[in-house]
């Protein structure tokens, strides 16, 4: 009885919160770190998505863990996909009560790839797309992502130039965000090989993770549950 009291208890906190499991990018899928199975195998599988520790949350925007997560270590491979093209992520099924913005940054990585690079403290991510409140409604960019299928998209920017990116993406939940700590961040890194014949490596203004996010801003600290418009954390979405 034990054991299956712990299996039971496990299945709950796996079911409780949530993480991308799997990506088509450049028109191939790609199974993403999965921390309860990854880490029991004999080898671990070589993937494009930084390693996770779970699905649940970071809540101190000073740690190095609201970068990619709890521990990540850099993915050994990369996904091929063209500037300008789509990229469909798809989360475990989302908690409907864990309410809040879904946003996405990149950031370049060396010339010779990002299977060996974590930008530590320095200012490198530009942020590519971002979705919060409509309006005061209930509405919330993470809406999509309570109903089976889940599916977010977001497009590589047609103008960057060709080379190796880290992509961080992240759902902040809101639920218990009126006082801080309180802000729940679900983020998680994958790697890219772009490729084209745009120019830019994004704007000259770039963010930090720690960095990018205080306690004090309005999107950290917020009460969900009232009728107000909400702002959505972090830099400006960068345009070609």
């Amino acid at each position: 009885m034990k054991s299956i009291s712990t299996l039971l208890a496990a299945v709950g906190l796996v079911a409780a919160h949530g993480y991308v499991d799997n990506a088509t990018i450049g028109g191939q899928f790609y199974r993403f770190y999965q921390p309860y199975v990854d880490p029991y195998m004999g080898t671990l599988p070589d993937r494009i998505s930084r390693s996770i520790p779970g699905n649940g949350p970071m809540v101190d925007v000073t740690s190095i863990d609201i970068q990619c997560n709890n521990g990540a270590v850099p993915a050994k491979l990369h996904a091929s996909a063209a500037a300008g093209s789509a990229v469909t992520l798809r989360w475990t099924l989302w908690p409907d009560t864990h309410m809040g913005p879904v946003i996405t940054y990149m950031a370049r990585c060396p010339d010779t790839g990002c299977q060996n690079y974590s930008p530590g403290s320095a200012a490198v991510w530009f942020k590519i797309k971002e979705g919060g409140r409509t309006g005061t409604s209930s509405t919330w960019a993470t809406n999509p992502l309570i109903v089976a299928p889940t599916s977010y998209q977001y497009t590589i920017p047609s103008c960057l130039k060709k080379g190796f990116y880290l992509v961080r993406h992240e759902i902040i939940a809101l639920h218990a965000a009126y006082a801080y700590p309180g802000a729940q961040f679900y983020p998680g890194c994958h790697q890219l090989n772009v490729t084209g014949s745009g120019t830019s490596t994004g704007p000259s203004s770039l963010v930090a993770f720690p960095g990018a996010y205080k306690g004090t801003d309005a999107g950290i600290t917020y009460d969900a549950y009232k009728a107000t418009t909400y702002t959505i954390p972090g830099p400006a979405v960068f345009t070609c």
